[in-house]
């Protein structure tokens, strides 16, 4: 008979947690003999017999069971230091759960009814104790602290501070990029790093009601008028100083033409020597393909364009099933001509509408020029029953140009279907996942270059080209800056599209791959701009938010392929990382042109994929995209592309945890800076906290920074800060750009995730975020434009 021993709860205390414990060990032992049959780490199946071990002693009331389970705790916290350093979020799983239980078994209810072994008051015991409690605890605390007061990642040396010759926005913000160089950056200054921590909300301006897809818009301003657009199309033009509604357009799209719709800007240009009724137009691409003329006063369709004010895009297109060919992006307003892509629906079947770029009179709305890399020598509209060649890449992200060279700047993605390639021709292959260069005035093709060469990871080219002048010795060298998904960074010379700096051919995997299929031998890599893909991945930097769907996540790691980047898919599970989201994608980058820094938000959550022979793909019910389609079946739209009319289907999806969290230890996205003189790294941080995500979508309020998934556009100014929402915390930022230093935020209604400018208006400078959401990342959707301004006195 133990002395000291109760009755009641507490003598079933220590048979409960062994229970648990029992419980535990199982997991533990069952998943680590299986992720060490898979090569992976023994850890998990030796901790699981000795808390099976625990257990055991500790159901016979012995309090030798509490002592093994610590010896334990003090092995796993070496083992946790070793594998992953003093990484607060990767500790976390790794040590959390022991460090709660170790509490649980110091209980005064729990340790009274043990006996045998040494006395829980001996010196023994309170070396255990200590070790056991505190040393967790302290680190998991001490590395948090540390996470959250450090300014991010130094670079080994100042930036050299050489300035562009580029120029950005005054005090008007007249393209969804600021010019159409596409830098983001703002030549204002009266916000500044002295006093940003006085920015307060000035107006809102809802559109009534969310879309499905959230809020993408960067507005334009253009004399002492704001113009925006919602996801359906409906064009505002808004009062700069209030917000207030002048006038609102609503073309009539409605919620069939298309899933998730999206409209991330307008455009606007002033017909020359014109006065009257739409002499400055704004020009809006709709989600059922149509191009708009609106008069820039009234909304007023302008009657002499296309018509009565209305150009059909799908004249020329063939066979267009509804939603499968729209316009997200703002049309590119070139020497009279509105130029503009299309986005086509990713991964249904061989033979999708052309991805074709055309360009229309901005007066008229007749058609200027086509380019089909099918027919590249006829530029005028297809033959009477013939179309645009079918199933070439398309063009949907934001375009850039230059006047002075007379080129359109088109960022390209793959042909359909996105993960087989086999059906490619030649000229899908040459432009796939490029930058080209097109004639403003022809549509010829000047040059391209590609920065992934047969793209079967849907690497498309999604960010806006940026267009530098670059100073040197011998004039101004005229640059381009070319963002892409896989976070690498290309500077061409965009005259010539020849690289700046030096691009490597590198071998990258090729086991794996289907039968069918060929793959490229190598892909560039830039070699002075430096990588922002987020490193290889490997076990160790698999993640949970508890160690069993930690454990869960290393065994499907060590289940699937994973060479490194561009691991081809296959007929086993393999991962892609970065994945499909980025990298960088449609929020592009900004660049401070008077301090020649690059600044850029990155996303890093891997994908898992799988290609599924037809037959088996066939027997699962997929059916391809219909405007008829349940939310149901959309979402499964979202996790295979069925491909049909190829051998095989696609499954890819987030690689999730069972608690839907990335399964990969934070950060899941970075806000990084680099000096474009050095190519070096001055700072990079973790964007966003925890407070608004958590498991199965459940926000957990804790307010730590862990850099959550973002996407979304990010503004620099000449007084040196940098502007970004794009996070799914709901909130706006500021940061010093130089030194990365977070110098003010503010909570929005919803995750900023869409884009950001400034204007000047009566004297004072406004900072503009459209805080709309974002469902690809679990992120409720807003419909909300805030505009913040400088308080005149703060209490």
């Amino acid at each position: 008979m133990i002395k000291g021993s109760e009755t009641g709860v507490g003598r079933y205390m220590p048979k409960f947690l062994a229970l648990l414990l029992g419980f535990w060990g199982s997991a533990f032992l069952f998943g680590g003999v299986q992720l060490a049959s898979l090569g992976g780490s023994l850890y998990y199946a030796v901790s699981g017999g000795l808390l099976l071990i625990s257990a055991v002693i500790l159901w016979r009331l012995s309090r030798w069971g509490l002592y093994i389970f610590g010896l334990l705790l003090c092995t796993t916290v070496i083992w946790a230091v070793w594998e992953s350093g003093l990484d607060a979020w990767a500790l976390l799983p790794r040590l959390g759960l022991f460090a709660v239980f170790w509490g649980l078994l110091l209980l005064p209810i729990s340790r009274r009814n043990l006996g045998g072994g040494p006395h829980l008051a001996s010196p023994v015991n309170a070396i255990v104790v200590g070790v056991g409690v505190i040393l967790p605890v302290a680190i998991i605390v001490a590395s948090f602290v540390v996470a959250n007061v450090r300014d991010g990642t130094a670079a080994d040396q100042p930036p050299r501070g050489i300035p562009l010759a580029s120029l950005g926005a005054g005090s008007d913000w007249t393209q969804v990029g600021a010019t159409p160089a596409g830098v983001r950056y703002s030549m204002l200054n009266a916000v500044d790093p002295q006093n940003v921590d006085r920015l307060r909300v000035a107006w809102t301006y809802k559109f009534g009601a969310p879309v499905p897809g959230g809020l993408q818009v960067t507005p334009i301003k253009i004399g002492n008028s704001l113009y925006a657009c919602n996801g359906y199309n409906v064009v505002v033009s808004l009062d700069p100083d209030t917000g207030k509604e002048r006038w609102r357009f609503d073309p009539k799209v409605g919620p069939e033409a298309y899933a998730f719709p999206v409209c991330r800007g307008v455009a606007y240009y002033s017909i020359p020597g014109a006065k009257g009724a739409c002499a400055q137009r704004i020009y809006t691409n709709t989600k059922d393909a149509r191009l708009i003329a609106l008069d820039a006063r009234t909304g007023q369709p302008c009657r002499t364009f296309g018509n009565n004010g209305t150009v059909s895009l799908l004249e020329g297109m063939g066979d267009v099933p509804t939603g499968y060919y729209h316009q997200t992006s703002a049309p590119t307003i070139a020497r009279g001509k509105i130029v503009l892509g299309g986005f086509i629906i990713d991964g249904q079947y061989w033979g999708e509408p052309s991805g074709v770029v055309r360009a229309f009179d901005a007066i008229s709305g007749k058609l200027a020029w086509a380019y089909d890399v099918g027919r590249p020598t006829q530029t005028g509209a297809p033959p009477p029953g013939a179309s645009y060649t079918r199933a070439t890449p398309n063009a949907w992200a934001p375009m850039s140009y230059d006047d002075a060279v007379g080129l359109v700047y088109v960022p390209t993605g793959g042909a359909t279907p996105d993960h087989y390639g086999a059906m490619r021709r030649p000229f899908d292959e040459e432009i796939g996942s490029s930058i080209m260069a097109l004639d403003v005035e022809t549509g010829r093709r000047r040059w391209v270059f590609q920065t992934t060469h047969h793209d079967l990871w849907d690497y498309d080219v999604a960010s806006q080209p940026v267009l530098i002048d670059i100073p040197s010795p011998g004039g101004i060298i005229k640059g381009l800056l070319q963002p892409t998904k896989r976070g690498e960074i290309f500077l061409l010379d965009r005259t010539t599209g020849r690289p700046l700096d030096q691009v490597e051919e590198r071998p990258v995997p090729q086991a794996g791959r289907v039968p069918e299929e060929h793959l490229s031998a190598t892909q560039p890599f830039p070699t002075r701009m430096p990588p922002l893909d987020g490193g290889r991945l490997s076990e160790a930097m698999m993640w949970g938010l508890t160690p069993f769907d930690q454990l869960w996540c290393r065994i499907k790691f060590r289940q699937a392929r994973y060479d490194g980047p561009m691991t081809p898919p296959g007929l086993t599970p393999s991962i892609q990382y970065p994945g499909y989201l980025g990298g960088m994608n449609w929020g592009g980058i900004s660049v401070d042109a008077g301090r020649g820094i690059v600044v850029a938000l990155t996303n890093h959550v891997s994908n898992y994929m799988q290609s599924v022979p037809r037959k088996e793909a066939d027997t699962m019910g997929l059916e391809i995209y219909n405007s008829k389609m349940t939310s149901a079946a959309i979402k499964s739209q979202m996790r295979m592309a069925i491909q049909a009319g190829q051998p095989y289907a696609a499954a890819k999806e987030p690689f999730l945890s069972p608690l839907a969290v990335p399964c990969q230890q934070p950060p899941w996205s970075r806000l990084t800076a680099v000096d474009l003189a050095s190519g070096k790294i001055l700072w990079s941080q973790p964007l966003g906290t925890g407070k608004d995500s958590g498991p199965l979508g459940i926000a957990s309020h804790l307010a730590v920074r862990m850099g959550v998934p973002a996407v979304g556009n990010s503004l620099v100014t000449r007084s040196g800060l940098t502007f970004i929402g794009a996070s799914t915390d709901r909130t706006f930022r500021a940061f010093e750009t130089r030194s990365g230093r977070l110098l003010w935020q503010s909570p929005l209604p919803a995750s900023g995730n869409g884009g950001v400018m400034t204007y000047l208006s009566r004297g004072k400078q406004f900072v503009l975020v459209s805080a709309g959401g974002h469902r690809m990342l679990r992120a409720p959707d807003g419909d909300t434009i805030v505009a913040f301004a400088l308080a005149e006195k703060v209490p």
